[in-house]
């Protein structure tokens, strides 16, 4: 009993972290173009983590994307800018989309 109840709260504790950055992502509307696993309006979260990994300058370079917008490097479709989000919710929303598989 011991056990099951540790081995859930580790798998709630291990998944709180995900849960927070995509209510995050759906606090400032970004889930209405994009998706974790699938494109949408713009590219989903994942092929974003896969176009970036390896990257060193990958989360300067989406923060300062997602805060001015941008287009051309998914589409013709632009993202507006989002001087609205903060930078610290920019570094972790960036840092999570980055974190995904």
């Amino acid at each position: 009993m011991k056990k099951t109840l540790l081995a859930a709260l580790l798998l709630g504790l291990a998944t709180a972290p995900a849960m927070a950055n995509l209510q995050l992502a759906q606090k400032y509307n970004c889930t209405t173009c994009h998706a974790v696993d699938k494109k949408l309006v713009g590219p989903a979260y994942k092929d974003v983590a896969k176009k970036y990994a390896g990257d060193k300058g990958a989360e300067a370079k989406l923060v300062a994307k997602v805060k001015a917008g941008g287009s051309g490097n998914w589409g013709a479709i632009p993202m507006p800018p989002n001087p609205q989000v903060s930078d610290a919710d920019l570094h972790t929303l960036v840092k999570w989309v980055l974190s995904l598989k």
